[in-house]
């Protein structure tokens, strides 16, 4: 079963950043990380319950190629993106938005 997805502003804002550094770098190397993002969120919707609970009812896939990992609330009919971060940034500051 497919459920919902709701992406969240924030991890919208997320997106857009992460593309546009990308695409600084190389262009088209932002095309490829949405690639990669959109996959990410296909096995999602799939299988929410497949990655593993990180906080309380938080689930975190990891993005292949891309440092990144996507955080999401999976409930019966829907899932919530929550936020999409570099494995660098402090993973304590998704919680405060």
């Amino acid at each position: 079963m497919t459920a919902q997805c709701i992406v969240r502003p924030e991890a919208e804002r997320d997106l857009r950043a992460a593309y546009s550094w990308y695409e600084g770098q190389v262009v088209g190397l932002g095309d490829e990380f949405l690639l990669k993002i959109d996959a990410a969120f296909a096995v999602i919707r799939r299988h929410p319950q497949a990655f593993p609970m990180i906080y309380e009812d938080v689930r975190r896939a990891v993005v292949r190629r891309f440092p990144y990992s996507v955080f999401y609330v999976a409930a019966d009919e829907r899932t919530v993106i929550l936020s999409v971060m570099h494995t660098r940034q402090d993973p304590s500051e998704w919680p405060k938005r």
